[in-house]
């Protein structure tokens, strides 16, 4: 017996549905309006635990006016780096309708100079950001003392 498929091919293909939930209010957020605003933010934010013991990436989503659409914790890592992937990071942009994002993570040891490939990650996410109109105010380093802004240092 011959088993004939009922449906063509082009009907099987998997949805995508694009959904922006919030019960937060516009004039509730948060804004940020400098660099020591994001990183008083983000100390806030971060886990105290283990800000010193294992590196983390996350992304903030701005709206038009600089208020806080959304955290995105995109990566954790060990004690000496982790992987944050451009991919992801446009892909949640994107679906939050972020008019900006500021990157940030944090540096276990204390030392908030960046790496070399720090500015390079920095640079390949605010390029590809780019082509869809996002623009990437900063990226904050963060220890649990201190911070170091991209923007403030004039590498963005």
């Amino acid at each position: 017996m011959e088993y004939r498929n009922e449906y063509p091919a082009w009907t099987k293909v998997a949805e995508v549905e694009l959904v922006y939930r919030t019960k937060i209010k516009s004039s509730d957020r948060p804004a940020v309006n400098s660099a020591t605003d994001i990183a008083i933010l983000m100390q806030n934010i971060w886990n105290k635990d283990r800000i010193e013991m294992q590196e983390e990436f996350k992304v903030l989503f701005l709206s038009r006016g600089n208020r806080v659409i959304g955290l995105y914790e995109v990566a954790s890592g060990g004690i000496t780096g982790t992987v944050a992937d451009p991919r992801l990071i446009l892909a949640a942009a994107l679906k939050a309708l972020a008019i900006s994002i500021v990157l940030c993570h944090n540096h276990p040891s204390g030392n908030v100079k960046p790496s070399r490939a720090d500015q390079e990650l920095t640079a390949k996410i605010r390029e590809a950001a780019s082509y869809h109109d996002i623009k990437v105010l900063d990226h904050i380093i963060l220890s649990s003392e201190s911070f170091y802004s991209f923007a403030d240092e004039g590498l963005l």
